[in-house]
């Protein structure tokens, strides 16, 4: 019963991905007081049965089990949950007890000897290998032996070289399957990636020194910034739409109703007489320096997500040719979009009542087009106000054709509607990460997002948006920037920046609000790159290293890994991330900052050691990944943090005894 993860009572996929250990849990439970024994068997895409996974209890629930099962394909999976009455581990149970206290002794060595003829005739799983029918025979013969000392038969039972032959050729009796469940695996990228946004007018924009007069950059200059992009170790570059810009009703610099002949308005209001959704803007380029842009950022290892915006300019060719896909108003006028207390003038909403199917063709080509020129990944602007039903159809048509393309939702609304979408198939979601900034508040929505809603959805942490300047950030000078990008890049295994956050841009457009100054949504910004690299003012070496820690430690790649620890300061969070490697081994990564930009933190720190892959005794070499530093601590340890110099520790942990 209460099999997990189960989304919509079986009719959409669970979430995972190839490589990523995915739980599986169930309450299993029989009449009587026989031992039972559980495990999962996945059926892969091509509808191979896997080996099964065993499952084991669950801390101290009675009759929770939980296995992990790692798909590595992608594509559609399912698994059954197999449970069954263990006559093997029912004796041993007994017999363990029985045998010492004089109780029905030899009745006990009888029926082991009967339950290990079963296992050595091949009525286990499937036929013993040399070495493990030699352990069985020789346990036969001990529970035969009546001339043997008893406790030493009883030892001969109970080697646990026999337990290990036992449990990897179990005796199944009253089998129960359950099942099949189903759940999608996707390619890594749906998990794991630094995102990092530019908008490529700003890239290689200049400004007349006489008149003043800003020139658009195009994607021919903005392709020189990939470089550098990629050397901070970005994997996805994020373009905010590169479509023409309506003319009517644009907005001037910060969202002002006033725009000068020479204001670029924004490029959420899309379509012009150039053109719509399956244009490029001219003053950025042609197709074809699209393509050679996208090109460019393949050479360098990065994918170019491009941004789906399902709205339009009042200049949009839609308005002319497919009028019904908006709703026009009881005086006649087409309905422009609003947010409360936010009114967006120059964006009409589509409206999908009026003429869903023409809808989907149309979003449907758009999408094929852009798919054609390169774009596998999608981020998609308030998917939340658009009907479930038709992205559930248009992610699933691009699946049929493209699996390894991915959506992005850019939904901050509310949980019910963030999760559907990731039922229904978007790949990532936007979270509420920039709003939470306590210590308390994080701990639980790491917790949230790692083994809460980790089957409906995957996070993706940006640090900040276009849209989004957090206070924190306003107010909370270049150590706030560390804070929330080092607990970003290690708490979730994607994350992002919006270009600008390496500079520390935190000027609100006025006090209480979280737009900035001279948004780059309205008008061009041009920023001087080589010079703050060159003094030194740019937080782009502390990203690097971030992201060079990132690739390097599997346990930072994974999601449903997170174990929060405890300090003795409101202030300053622990949590860890450990990955069992297929040596033996284990990548364990442990993360304390200092939540306080302002102050210097003291306290002590305490370390679940078990969750570490460690008994509460032992010790381990700490090794601070940003400053090179090693310390050797154990369950209690003191942290010292400077949010002047380096607010976080973040720590590979090697048990040393």
């Amino acid at each position: 019963m209460d099999v997990s993860p189960v989304v919509d009572l079986g009719r959409q996929s669970a979430k995972a991905t190839v490589g990523e250990p995915m739980p599986v849990r169930a309450t299993v439970f029989r009449e009587g007081h026989d031992q039972l024994a559980a495990e999962v068997v996945a059926i892969d895409p091509s509808g191979r049965r896997r080996d099964p996974v065993r499952m084991r209890p669950e801390g101290v629930e009675p009759n929770r089990y939980l296995a992990h099962v790692t798909p590595d394909v992608a594509g559609e999976w399912t698994f059954e949950v197999h449970s069954w009455s263990d006559p093997v581990a029912t004796w041993q149970h007994d017999g363990g007890i029985k045998i010492p206290a004089g109780v029905d002794v030899e009745l006990m060595f009888t029926e082991a000897r009967l339950l290990l003829e079963r296992v050595a005739g091949g009525r286990g799983t499937d036929t013993l290998d040399p070495a493990a029918a030699a352990l069985v025979r020789g346990a036969i013969a001990a529970a035969s032996d009546q001339t043997r000392p008893v406790g030493a038969r009883l030892a001969a039972l109970q080697d646990p070289d026999l337990d290990a032959v036992l449990l990897a050729h179990p005796l199944r009796e009253l089998t129960t399957v359950t099942g099949p469940f189903r759940f999608r695996a996707d390619r890594e990228r749906a998990l794991f990636g630094s995102w990092y946004e530019f908008f490529p007018r700003s890239e290689g924009a200049t400004r007349d020194a006489k008149t003043g007069k800003i020139t658009s950059g195009t994607f021919r200059t903005a392709a020189k910034r990939l470089d550098r992009v990629a050397e901070m170790g970005f994997d996805v570059v994020y373009l905010p739409p590169i479509h023409p810009i309506g003319e009517l009703n644009r907005k001037g610099p910060n969202n002002t109703l006033t725009p000068g002949p020479d204001d670029t308005g924004s490029p959420w209001a899309i379509g012009s007489k150039d053109g719509g959704h399956d244009a490029i803007h001219p003053e950025l380029g042609t197709f074809a320096d699209f393509d050679a842009f996208v090109a460019r950022a393949g050479e360098l290892g990065l994918e170019v997500a491009l941004d789906l915006a399902l709205q339009a300019a009042p200049d949009h060719p839609w308005v002319t040719t497919h009028p019904q896909f908006f709703t026009t108003r009881a005086d006649g006028t087409i309905a422009y979009a609003e947010n409360p207390p936010k009114k967006y003038q120059d964006i009409y909403p589509i409206n999908f009542d009026n003429d869903p199917a023409g809808i989907c063709r149309e979003v449907l080509r758009i999408v094929k087009l852009w798919i054609s020129h390169g774009v596998r990944i999608f981020r998609v602007d308030n998917p939340h106000t658009k009907p479930l039903a038709f992205w559930e159809w248009l992610l699933a048509e691009v699946r049929r054709t493209d699996p390894d393309v991915l959506f992005l939702s850019e939904a901050f609304t509310k949980p019910a509607m963030m999760h559907g979408l990731g039922s229904i198939g978007y790949h990532q979601s936007y979270t509420y990460f920039t709003w939470r900034t306590g210590k308390r508040e994080i701990e639980d929505y790491l917790v949230e997002v790692s083994s809460e809603s980790d089957h409906l959805m995957r996070p993706n942490f940006f640090v900040n948006t276009p849209d989004i300047l957090h206070a924190y950030l306003q107010y909370g000078g270049p150590a706030a920037f560390k804070v929330r990008a080092a607990l970003a890049a290690t708490g979730s295994p994607s994350w992002g920046v919006y270009a600008g956050y390496e500079l520390f841009e935190h000027v609100a457009v006025k006090p209480g609000s979280e737009e900035y100054l001279d948004s780059e949504k309205f008008q061009i910004r041009i920023r001087d790159w080589e010079r703050h690299d060159a003094e030194g003012t740019t937080l782009a070496p502390y990203l690097t290293r971030l992201n060079e820690i990132r690739r390097a430690h599997p346990a930072l790649r994974l999601l449903r890994n997170v174990t929060i620890h405890s300090s003795d300061d409101d202030h300053v969070l622990v949590f860890s991330k450990k990955h069992d490697l297929p040596d033996g081994t284990s990548d364990v990564v442990i993360t304390v900052i200092n939540l306080d930009p302002h102050g210097t933190r003291e306290t002590m720190v305490h370390l679940d050691m078990p969750a570490l892959g460690m008994e509460w005794h032992d010790s381990l070499v700490a090794h601070d990944e940003i400053t090179g530093e090693d310390w050797s601590w154990a369950a209690h340890n003191y942290v010292r943090l400077d949010p002047g110099h380096e607010p976080a520790h973040i720590i590979s942990a090697r048990r040393t005894r």
